[in-house]
């Protein structure tokens, strides 16, 4: 096995995969969730080198909040550790460059941003933001936690299915609306306090595979995070998946590190985040990252 160090300490295998490892790559089909498997390991990894280089904080905060999860613990220790590692990387230098490049922009206001119906026992809620590819804003936060309350204080609900309207499932966090919090702590309270992922974590410990999400289009960042707590997924062929954080100086801040490394591994989960590289539904399929293709 051949060990090539990224900045800042970030250890990456190739060939033998082993524990220690932030993962470990190889040319060659594996099912061994420690590995992940790349056309080139070469130019994956001169492009592990050059992202890592760009944003170095929130690389090495990526690969401790991922070692530093139990997963097999409740996810609220996890949500917690998450946001608090994304409230310090909100006020470090690297989201800052990303907010200057941006530069200022306006975010448009979209009306009833979450939709939801009720058939009997189901209950249907799906991101209305099309126009968006269904970015996330505070707006639809807020409307998305209203629909799950309906499910998580009433019994006679049986079943949750979550989906988006238009080409996508969730684009992730609208870029627009991204610094506009007055500071990091008070958007530690606002993701924490209200949280999906902890609604959809515990209507997935009542419902199991009856919480389910449909996912097509896009599904990145948060729609990625929040999808990944659903008992179970199901992925249109043409969906595409990932994490793409890193490039604002920031690692998942839904309540990914923990969704996702429950169903990957903190190794293909470390490695979607610092790659941002995107995967396909077969891939994803293959991984357990989503449980059918249809």
């Amino acid at each position: 096995m051949t060990e090539v160090a990224l900045p800042p300490g970030i250890l990456v295998g190739i060939g033998t995969p082993a524990d220690h490892l932030t993962f470990t790559l190889t040319e060659r089909p594996s099912a061994d969730p420690r590995m992940v498997t790349v056309a080139s390991v070469e130019q994956t990894v001169a492009e592990l080198r050059q992202r890592c280089a760009r944003w170095p904080h929130a690389a090495a905060v990526c690969d401790d909040v991922l070692r530093a999860l139990d997963p097999a613990a409740p996810a609220f220790g996890g949500v917690i550790t998450e946001s608090l590692a994304y409230s310090t990387l909100q006020a470090g230098p690297e989201f800052a460059r990303w907010l200057a490049e941006r530069g200022p922009v306006a975010l448009p206001v979209l009306p009833d941003p979450v939709q939801a119906d009720r058939d009997g026992g189901t209950l249907y809620v799906r991101f209305n933001r099309a126009r968006r590819h269904n970015a996330f804003t505070t707006d639809a936060r807020a409307a998305l936690l209203e629909a799950l309350e309906v499910a998580r204080v009433d019994d006679s609900v049986t079943e949750v299915v979550l989906s988006g309207n238009g080409r996508s499932f969730c684009s992730g966090g609208d870029l627009a609306e991204f610094g506009t919090f007055a500071d990091p702590a008070a958007a530690h309270l606002a993701r924490t306090r209200h949280s999906p992922a902890l609604v959809l974590d515990e209507l997935t410990a009542r419902l199991g595979v009856r919480c389910r999400a449909v996912v097509h289009g896009q599904v990145l960042g948060s729609g990625l995070e929040m999808a990944a707590y659903c008992g179970r997924v199901r992925c249109h062929p043409d969906a595409v998946l990932g994490l793409p954080e890193l490039a604002l100086g920031l690692i998942p801040g839904a309540g990914g590190t923990v969704s996702i490394t429950r169903r990957i591994g903190r190794w293909r989960t470390a490695y979607l985040v610092l790659s941002g590289r995107t995967i396909d539904a077969g891939t994803a399929l293959a991984w357990g990252l989503v449980d059918e293709i249809g």
